[in-house]
């Protein structure tokens, strides 16, 4: 409540938490709303609830030394570890949760901030509850035939206080290797029944079901038992609880011992498989090993027992055993036993295995035709099982931790071994493993029992890391100094192999500690680019300052900065201007070579400076800059060993304030034919400006959008817009300069679609040094083309016509002159189509001396006028094309000679009324269908004809009835 933006924020997963003894515990935490670097360290903490105000600290991502006796332990042997999932997000692992480990969590961040504002720190409370979680299966040996039914118990219970959910699965391993397990069939915590992938059709069939019997027995029914189903199945449960976020999380898992479970294929020769209840072993347990032989039929069986491809036991068809001599004592003794369960199932176990029962073992199984014959019919091996006995000293315990986990190259590493259950005399190994290349390591260090010390091959030139030591601190603590690190390669995983001896033997316990070695490329370099000013008058000068952080000094490491500059508007990427070196040297870019004359450089410790003089135009655009930086001492200095581009600063250079005035006043030009000029007017301007014409009409219409006739820049240069850009058009729009203030637009030949409003845009430009820049523009008054008349108004047809003409054929748009003509006139007519844009646009012109002109050049091989009387002036277009369609009309003008020799003109003009034109497409039309049916046709034609007569009989009888 009461936070603002930019105000830190800590969260931490909302509690309080129930989790159980022994689990794996993590929580997260994150920090919003900070300042200061991406990266934030984290602080976590403990209150105890025996002591709730007093503060234990536990782990932190920045201080080795913050956890408190009691944990220090558990954090250098990463039994608990901050895992960091981004810069501002973290979470703490437990992994191995104990009962004293209940309290309330505190998680800090620690300030970065310019000043404290916002929350540092959040709190949650964390239960350790008993692990009440049982699952048991007894294990056993199953030997079926394809088709048969199996059915597995699974005995499951809790005594938890908490409300919890369970889930409980069956799943299948294959293979003699660890490999993954095949889901069959699970009960999640929701209570909804989930098939693995394998299973998933054969649980849809119901071949595969998982029913509850009882409160604790979940029994697994698979029918129709298949090969694939063979191997070793086991049970799992798990303990779901809801945390206070609404998730549910699993805090306890048990697995079952396993069932080997052997499918006889239904006629199928021999075949022999072997499996172990457990291959993993530790001196003492027990070994056993199942051969199941697999035949088309009953036969007789003769069964050897191999480790390590030598014989140990074997068992003839009829049932006899027999041991090899250095295995008969202990079969006297009872350590060892081979039996047959079954027909198909032969059992060999170790009571109490050694480290000499460890190895590979196989069954041989020879089919004999009697009991009695030498020879076999034939004999298979099974492949091989890999068996591992572990010595009883494999519990040496050793914690390994580093007080240096973060270095930069060239610091010390420090490596700390503690040895633990140690009951005599301990060699050491230290080695490397390189994260670069997985599965292999590096023998740095070698400590033999009587102290002596040996070096790895890649650690005897002290002259590179220093002279290497491994320091005995205490009976079992062992410190490996490495004085000078070379570069991140050395960082990874560093492993202490300590070896136990003891009456002969030995065993060796492993632990791992990681060290990370930044080179200053990870070590933070930032650029950040600022300017005081970021608009700048023409001829002002400004500064831009490039401040480097990092964490490191930046004054006893060779230094280079470059600067980049892209113009506005953006001309393609950033291009360099200049670079300064570490020895000092300046090398100028190539690509803005004006600068060169205008910059100076400058360095403090942490900071570049860019002075620029005299701004111009050139100089507005984004401005960026960028540092490198090297390792010390080394020449050539080569690669560089970080490097980082700051933020782009814009700079904006305002020009000199335009005066610029065009005139305004709205004014109107009347002609009756011939040529029209609208005038553009300068009222005031810098003397030494030059100016840049575009030309405007808007045309009658109201809501009509202006069209830009012509463009002349300040070189006189005419660029005509696409409504004004054909031949014709630019023969009759020109624009000329007829003073130092006054512009004009000529139209020659003007028409009735010249009419409209034109106006001129004026653009004031002015040369600056290096190029030509506009300062401002100004929009003159309209000016208003309108046509007057001398004699009076010809009479025309103003009818409105809607024809249609399917495409390809021809069309004739009707043009009728009413009335008579003066004595000597002649008559001129121009053809237009209405245009979208407001401005008609001139098909066909015919002159008043008999010329015809084609303004729209592409129509002119369809446009035809027949004349086929004196005052028909009718347009035909022929090959109807659908862009056809449209409104379109015809304008006539009486023209009349003034006297002999004097120059023609209009007496009078008129327009007649719109024709619509609709195309109808070549086939497929309506009426192409009609017409296909004559009868339809006539009923058609002559259906209005009779609706007439017969509304005409029922007034005519209405008005009789009415005077009666």
């Amino acid at each position: 409540t009461g936070l603002t933006t930019g105000q830190r924020v800590v969260t931490v997963q909302k509690g309080p938490l129930y989790r159980t003894e022994g689990s794996h515990v993590t929580l997260w935490c994150k920090v919003s709303g900070y300042q200061g670097p991406a990266e934030q360290n984290f602080q976590w903490s403990i209150y105890l609830p025996s002591a709730p105000e007093r503060e234990v600290q536990i782990v932190s991502t920045v201080d080795p030394s913050f956890p408190y006796a009691i944990y220090t332990q558990r954090v250098r042997s990463r039994g608990i570890f901050v895992e960091r999932l981004q810069g501002d997000a973290v979470l703490l692992h437990i992994t191995e949760l104990q009962e004293r480990d209940a309290g309330q969590y505190e998680c800090h961040t620690p300030n970065t901030d310019e000043r404290y504002f916002g929350s540092y720190s959040a709190k949650t409370n964390l239960t350790v509850i008993p692990d009440t979680l049982s699952a048991f299966m007894a294990p056993q040996t199953l030997s079926h035939t394809e088709g048969d039914v199996v059915e597995l118990t699974c005995e499951v219970s809790k005594s938890t206080v908490q409300h919890t959910h369970l889930s409980v699965g069956w799943y299948l391993l294959q293979g003699a290797g660890e490999q993954r397990a095949k889901q069959i069939l699970t009960l999640s915590k929701d209570f909804i029944l989930k098939p693995g992938p394998s299973y998933e059709q054969r649980f849809l069939e119901g071949g595969v079901q998982l029913n509850k019997v009882g409160n604790t027995t979940y029994k697994l029914v698979i029918r129709g038992v298949k090969q694939s189903d063979q191997g070793q199945l086991y049970c799992e449960a798990a303990e779901w609880i809801e945390d206070p976020d609404k998730t549910w999380k699993d805090i306890s898992c048990n697995q079952t011992q396993r069932t080997w479970l052997a499918v006889l294929s239904r006629g199928r020769d021999l075949s022999v498989d072997i499996a172990a209840a457990e291959p993993s072993l530790s001196e003492g347990d027990t070994l056993q090993l199942s051969c199941v032989v697999e035949a088309s039929k009953s036969s007789n069986f003769k069964v050897i027992w191999l480790l390590n491809d030598m014989e140990v036991a074997r068992v003839d068809p009829h049932g006899v055993l027999t041991w090899e001599e250095e295995y008969e004592e202990r079969a006297r003794l009872g350590q060892l036993r081979a039996f047959k369960p079954s027909n198909t199932v032969y059992v060999f176990t170790i009571s109490e295995v050694g480290l000499k029962d460890k190895g590979t073992y196989q069954c041989s199984v020879s089919e004999m035709k009697t009991p009695g014959d030498l020879h076999s019919i034939q004999t298979v091996v099974s492949s091989g099982i890999q068996v591992d006995v572990k010595p009883i000293g494999y519990h040496l315990r050793l914690s390994v931790s580093t007080s240096t986990p973060q270095v930069m190259a060239g610091d010390s590493l420090l490596l700390h071994c503690e040895v633990q259950r140690a009951t005599g005399p301990v060699s050491l190994r230290w080695w490397h493993l390189p994260p670069q290349q997985p599965g292999h390591r590096v023998l740095v260090a070698a400590m033999e029992q009587d102290g002596a010390l040996s070096l790895g091959s890649a650690y005897r030139d002290g002259g590179a890391r220093g002279s290497l030591r491994v320091q005995k601190e205490s009976s079992g603590t062992f410190t490996l100094v490495i004085p000078s690190t070379l570069d991140e390669n050395d960082g990874g995983q560093y492993r202490c192999e300590a070896t136990q001896w003891s009456r002969g033997r030995n065993w060796t316990g492993k632990g791992e500690a990681a060290v990370t070695v930044s080179s200053m490329a990870g070590l933070g370099l930032q650029a950040t680019l600022r300017s005081r000013i970021a608009t700048v008058s023409y001829g002002q000068s400004f500064e831009l300052f490039c401040q480097v952080a990092a964490s490191y000094a930046l004054e006893e490491v060779p230094v280079s900065v470059r600067w980049l500059f892209q113009p506005s508007p953006p001309t393609g990427p950033l291009h360099e201007l200049v670079q300064v070196l570490p020895s000092g040297t300046v090398v100028w870019g190539t690509a803005q070579p004006h600068f060169q004359g205008k910059a100076q450089l400058a360095k403090t410790d942490t900071s570049f400076r860019l002075h620029i003089h005299s701004a111009l135009p050139a100089n507005e655009g984004m401005y960026q800059c960028e540092v490198k930086v090297w390792r010390r001492n080394v020449l050539p200095l080569g690669q560089p060993a970080a490097n980082t581009s700051s933020n782009a600063v814009g700079i904006k250079v305002v020009l000199p304030e335009s005066k610029l005035q065009v005139a305004t006043k709205d004014s109107s030009v009347e002609i009756a034919s011939g040529n029209a000029a609208i005038e553009c007017r300068i009222v005031f301007a810098q003397n030494n400006s030059q100016f840049a014409v575009t030309w405007y009409l808007l045309p009658p219409l109201a809501d009509a959008t202006p069209l830009q006739i012509l463009r002349a820049n300040y070189s006189s240069i005419l660029e005509y817009g696409s409504e004004f850009s054909s031949p014709a058009q630019k023969s009759r729009f020109l624009s000329q300069r007829m003073s130092s203030n006054i512009f004009q637009l000529q139209i020659l030949s003007a028409n009735l679609g010249d009419r409209g409003s034109y106006y001129c845009v004026v653009e004031e430009w002015l040369w600056l040094v290096d190029g030509w820049y506009k300062l401002g523009e100004g929009t003159s008054g309209r000016t208003t083309l309108k046509f007057k008349l001398i004699g009076e108004q010809l009479q025309m047809e103003k009818t409105n016509h809607s024809i249609s003409a399917r495409e390809g054929e021809e069309a004739t748009l009707p043009c009728h002159l009413q009335g008579a003509l003066l004595p000597g006139s002649h008559l001129s007519a121009t053809w237009f189509q209405v245009k979208s844009s407001g401005r008609d646009s001139a098909l066909l012109s015919l002159q008043h001396d008999g010329t015809v002109e084609y303004p729209e050049e592409r129509l002119a091989a369809r446009l035809f006028l027949r004349r086929p009387s004196t005052g028909d002036f009718s347009l035909t277009l022929s090959s109807v094309e659908r862009g056809d369609a449209g409104a379109y009309y015809c304008q006539l003008q009486e023209w009349q000679q003034q006297s002999e020799g004097k120059d023609w003109a209009v007496q009078a003009l008129a327009r007649s009324g719109y024709t619509q034109l609709t195309t109808i497409p070549p086939e497929s039309t309506v009426l192409s269908r009609i017409c296909s049916f004559p009868p339809l046709l006539n009923f058609i034609l002559y259906l209005p004809l009779v609706l007439i007569l017969l509304l005409a009989l029922a007034v005519f009888c209405w008005y009789c009835k009415f005077r009666k």
